[in-house]
């Protein structure tokens, strides 16, 4: 028997069909919302802002990093004057029985000394009373300025030098025959030729920097034409620039025939830099000439062309190249400027206050600290006028400490090289401060490439 509506299906089945397909669809729609709305929760509550602070304080940045190696360097050269001093170290033999005698020598031994080290280097606390009281004068309470900026002007020079040659991938280690050169042409200058006032001093200072320019010259064209290493002609041509010194010296028309001694004729007053603050100060105005020097090398190298293409073959020469960047050119600048830098931290050796003639020591060892200036700054321009600061701080400040304190000088250039050990192993102070991570970019420097 056939279907009379073969179309329509069954009777039967048809309403069941609809109602269950009804049923299905609002179980589907009521399941999909039960699994994509989420269920309402609780706002997580925000952090403090003081939370936050201390958070990214505490944190392996650049400035905790630098901070905290501060910190170390002081604790070591703590232990340093302890264990080098025979009373105090008389005191540990019978701490078991007597801890408080070690523990006030100790404490008295320390704090005296880095106290004179403040005291020497930034403010004496003495001297601003007696102003007050009218038993000193007002130089007195700046005479530790003084000092410091005197110390840290030609190491401002040197670091800059350095830190300049390390952004274009060179590791110039010849400052301190740059500076040699420097300070050589400067004095030679200062005394040979009669000039007038001011004109004098242009002339002496543009010496020093031409004999930097030249002496930096030498290894910029062997490292771009000959491919030779700039670590290696530097080295050397700092032997070369010291003994060229002594030599020079002892001859006739630069020996001060009044002497026997190798000493030099002394440099005219009008080639001498100017005192900022009177003849009692040794503050000159070489520290204004090596703000404007951090200043123009920030400009150079974060507003120029010329920067730009440093910093490129810094980064990957090859690339550079390929860029259409002269590496050839680059270096030869990086290396002319350099020395120019370097150059001008010489002169200021002599026609600042630091000495007025030349003598074999005249440079002492601005060239090579330079290089400890240029990493604590992390080779940044302005970093690096802030090292040349500490560091002239500790020079300034070692002298008195080691007059009132008894404390040895050399412990002030272990401090130094302490700090730049500290700084240079950020993972160490990390470990021993239990850091946080932070952005590791801001914890490496970049040093020369060709190293």
């Amino acid at each position: 028997m056939t279907n009379p509506n073969p179309q329509s299906g069954s009777p039967d089945k048809e309403p069941a069909s609809e109602a269950q397909a009804a049923q299905n669809a609002l179980g589907n729609t009521e399941r999909a919302s039960t699994t994509t709305a989420p269920k309402p929760s609780e706002p997580e509550p925000k952090p403090s802002l003081g939370r936050l602070f201390l958070d990214n304080l505490w944190a392996a940045n650049t400035f905790t990093v630098t901070l905290l190696s501060l910190v170390l360097a002081v604790v070591v050269g703590a232990v340093l004057m302890i264990i080098s001093d025979p009373d105090v170290l008389h005191t540990y033999s019978y701490i078991t029985a007597r801890p408080s005698d070690a523990f006030s020598a100790s404490w008295t031994l320390v704090s005296e000394a880095y106290a004179n080290l403040f005291k020497g280097s930034v403010f004496d606390p003495e001297a601003f009373a007696g102003w007050l009281n009218g038993s000193n004068g007002w130089q007195a309470v700046l005479a530790p300025i003084s000092e410091t900026l005197t110390y840290a002007v030609p190491l401002v020079f040197t670091g800059l030098a350095v830190a300049l040659a390390f952004r274009g991938g060179l590791f110039n280690i010849g400052a301190q025959g740059q500076a040699t050169i420097g300070v050589i042409l400067a004095a030679l200058a200062g005394f040979l030729l009669p000039l007038p006032p001011g004109l004098h001093l242009l002339v002496a200072v543009l010496a020093g920097a031409l004999g930097g320019a030249l002496w930096g010259f030498i290894p910029g064209i062997l490292k771009a034409r000959a491919g030779a290493h700039e670590v290696i002609n530097t080295i050397m041509l700092n032997y070369v620039a010291t003994y060229f010194l002594t030599w020079l010296i002892v001859q006739n028309g630069v020996q001060d025939p009044k002497r026997t001694d190798a000493i030099s004729k002394a440099v005219d007053t009008s080639a001498q830099l100017p005192r900022l603050l009177g003849d009692n100060l040794r503050v000159h105005a070489g520290i204004l000439l090596a703000v404007l020097a951090t200043w123009a090398v920030a400009w150079l190298l974060n507003r120029s062309t010329l920067g730009f293409e440093l910093r490129a073959v810094g980064a990957n020469p090859d690339a550079a190249r390929t860029a259409g960047i002269s590496v050839t050119r680059t270096y030869i600048l990086i290396m002319v400027f350099s020395g120019i830098l370097a150059g001008l931290g010489g002169s200021n050796m002599v026609l600042g206050s630091t000495a007025s003639a030349l003598t074999p020591l005249v440079v002492a060892q601005i060239g090579f600290d330079g290089i400890l200036v240029a990493l604590l700054g992390r080779v940044k321009p302005w970093g690096v006028l802030l090292a040349a600061l500490l560091f002239g701080a500790l020079q300034a400040g070692g002298n008195r400490m080691q007059s009132y304190s008894g404390i040895s000088l050399e412990l002030v250039t272990v401090l130094q090289a302490l700090i730049v050990i500290f700084i240079a192993a950020p993972a160490l102070v990390k470990a021993i401060f239990q850091l946080r991570a932070a952005r590791a970019a801001r914890l490496q420097t970049s040093l020369a490439k060709g190293w």
